[in-house]
């Protein structure tokens, strides 16, 4: 196998850097916030054990990327970046436009998850609802940023388990959002209950022109 695989302490290297760096803002203390931080933590595995690791996507469609592209490495670092190879692109893969909107969305999903927490912590300490920074825009703004975060590796090294994992722990954080209001509401009835008609769940109304 070529050497850009089979790098497990890579895998393990940036599974733990990134893992520990979103723990640094989301701090997870409920069962429910471990809940969705781990599933966050097995989408980061499964992505880097396919970068660095073993690439079974491309085992996987070996047989469609031989066809279509054919004299293509794939088991190359290069040509693992899927979109830069299916999408036409040309030069270093790491300069390509999908990888660099990849960091916008990485970027801004770590932005807002560190934002969230600042707002989110003092609310609790005071036993207040949290709605000032990005929960005077949404109401889940951590729940946002994971899926951004998750959408942009998406974006720069998409995989098969993730493609898979995506949806299914987008659908998980919007279950789990549906919980904490439940919580939320019984903590603080009709105030929250203001809040919620004031406040969009997961879309701003910027962008959507209604309540999501």
């Amino acid at each position: 196998m070529d050497n850009a695989y089979g790098l497990w302490s890579l895998v393990i290297l940036n599974s733990l850097i990134f893992i520990i760096f979103a723990f640094s803002f989301a701090k997870p203390q409920t069962k429910t916030d471990w809940r969705s931080f781990g599933a966050f933590s097995a989408f980061l595995v499964a992505l880097f054990t396919e970068m660095y690791g073993f690439p079974l996507t491309i085992y996987l469609l070996s047989g469609w990327l031989a066809e279509k592209y054919p004299g293509v490495d794939f088991l190359t670092h290069e040509n693992g970046h899927l979109w830069h190879t299916i999408l036409g692109f040309e030069g270093d893969a790491h300069f390509d436009p999908m990888h660099l909107l990849s960091f916008v969305f990485i970027g801004g999903g770590f932005w807002i998850l560190s934002a969230a927490w600042s707002v989110l912590y003092k609310a609790q300490k005071e036993g207040k609802l949290a709605v000032t920074g990005p929960y005077s825009k949404v109401r889940h703004p951590q729940y946002i940023g994971f899926i951004l975060i998750m959408f942009g590796f998406l974006l720069q090294w998409p995989t098969l388990p993730t493609l898979v994992l995506f949806p299914v722990l987008a659908y998980m954080y919007i279950r789990l959002a549906s919980k904490e209001e439940a919580d939320a509401r019984a903590a603080f009835g009709t105030a929250y209950d203001e809040y919620a008609k004031a406040v969009p769940g997961f879309i701003p109304r910027v962008l959507s022109g209604s309540g999501a």
